[in-house]
């Protein structure tokens, strides 16, 4: 079964808050973690390493914080979740020809290589900013909702 870690989950809804605020604008790993429902220092080590593979930037100081060092539109989902995890492969026939004896002669290789493709396709075009957009058109619907 495919299944994202925690770290994975926890970079998404990391970045995807990084997103929501204005180009260049720091965010605190508290605030973060507090609006994403994250563990506060789970959250600190995972965006160190979000910031060796070049996902955000660290200031420090009073006015410190993390930042995206791409637009949100230049990072995907499929992004985020290879760095935290690696390459996705939705069955072990795919990970390379002849990784499964079977490759040349099974009919499910192809179904499963047709469907990692499709997969990888669409979180490649799951960008930030329409996750950023989304959340925002979301937040405005349930506020739409209280209100009526």
């Amino acid at each position: 079964m495919f299944r994202l870690s925690k770290a994975a989950e926890y970079a998404i809804r990391g970045v995807l808050h990084l997103s929501l605020k204005a180009e260049g604008e720091t965010c605190g790993i508290d605030e973060i973690a507090k609006a994403q429902d994250v563990p506060p220092a789970y959250l600190a080590k995972l965006f160190q390493s979000l910031a060796r593979k070049g996902f955000v930037k660290s200031f420090r100081g009073v006015e410190g914080g993390f930042v995206l060092t791409k637009k949100p539109k230049d990072i995907s989902m499929l992004d985020v979740i290879e760095a935290m995890e690696g390459h996705i492969y939705l069955n072990d026939c795919l990970i390379h020809a002849g990784y499964c004896p079977k490759d040349d002669m099974c009919p499910v290789h192809n179904v499963w290589k047709e469907a990692q493709k499709r997969f990888i396709d669409y979180l490649k075009g799951c960008t930030f900013e329409y996750m950023a957009n989304a959340s925002k058109l979301k937040e405005k619907r349930a506020k739409e909702k209280l209100s009526t």
